[in-house]
């Protein structure tokens, strides 16, 4: 038997099947075995290889898939499974959690008491000065701060995080060799260094329309609740709010987005509230988590 041949599996399985990632993180998980999943699905249903040409046997699939977990281990990118007892158990209680995840640095058990802080790339002034109030708060009450390392709101949320000597998570929209933005590139690898980078995508993907809202459904997933500090209409940070309220978990509004269609409309539905000080959130994150029991 290959060492991690679990995990080996499930990679072959993405690599070379043609399902719905989704729909494998289901089938592995009621299996309990990606190995049982892998012996179903039959030789990947005639796609190539991952070096090239007609589809290997289920040996050198797996032998090909262990070799590439080494490869991301000693860069080190740790995976981390469905089936894996560090897989987060946040994200493990939502609908569309991915099969796999990729992690530069460590996770830490104090990242289950975690808020996402998100908003716009381009913040004003006020809305700076909200990101860094509400992630010092945070961490002054223990939690951790996760936001996805774009521009602006994230940025500095993740950044107030490190002032404070608090844990932040970055969850990005690419692999983890990539950084976007570029500029971003050093906060990526102090955030590795010292807290965790997560991505789903395999390491070397890069940057798409698709990837930014696959974000934000694992930082969703992975968080208590999701704070929404500055954001348009069009704005990723939306689509984080009706991710979140689709997960079961609470969205606080900053009440300044209330003079947007889209935040009061949001603001009217279950488990969205509004918030006009930092104290508010933890407050509000508190009481509706005391009991420790999430909505999937």
């Amino acid at each position: 038997m290959i060492p991690g041949a679990e995990s080996a599996a499930l990679v072959a399985l993405l690599r070379s099947g043609n399902r719905p990632w989704q729909v494998y993180a289901d089938l592995v998980e009621e299996s309990g075995s990606a190995l049982a999943v892998l012996e179903r699905e039959g030789d990947g249903h005639g796609q190539q290889s991952l070096l090239g040409g007609p589809p290997p046997d289920r040996e050198l699939r797996l032998k090909a898939a262990a070799d590439l977990i080494a490869h991301w281990q000693a860069a080190g990118m740790h995976l981390l499974t469905v089936l894996d007892p560090g897989y987060p158990e946040n994200l493990r209680g939502v609908h569309d959690r991915p099969p796999l995840i990729f992690v530069a640095g460590r996770l830490d058990p104090r990242d289950a008491r975690s808020v996402a802080v998100v908003g716009t790339r381009n913040p004003f002034s006020a809305g700076v000065s909200s990101a860094r109030a509400i992630a010092e708060h945070l961490v002054e009450h223990g939690y951790t701060v996760v936001s996805g390392l774009a521009a602006g709101v994230d940025t500095t949320a993740h950044t107030a995080a490190l002032s404070r000597e608090g844990r932040t998570v970055a969850v990005i929209g690419t692999g983890l060799t990539r950084s976007y933005p570029p500029q971003n590139a050093a906060l990526q690898r102090r955030i590795a260094s010292d807290c965790a980078v997560i991505s789903q995508f395999w390491p070397n993907a890069p940057p798409s329309r698709r990837s930014f809202p696959m974000r934000n459904a694992v930082m969703s997933g992975l968080t208590l609740a999701t704070v929404v500090v500055e954001a348009s209409n069009t704005s990723g940070s939306r689509t984080q709010a009706r991710l979140a309220l689709a997960h079961g978990r609470p969205v606080l509004l900053a009440d300044s987005l209330l003079q947007q269609p889209w935040a009061r409309q949001c603001a009217s539905r279950p488990g969205a509230y509004v918030f006009r000080s930092s104290a508010e959130i933890t407050s509000i994150v508190e009481r509706l988590t005391s009991s420790g029991a999430l909505t999937a």
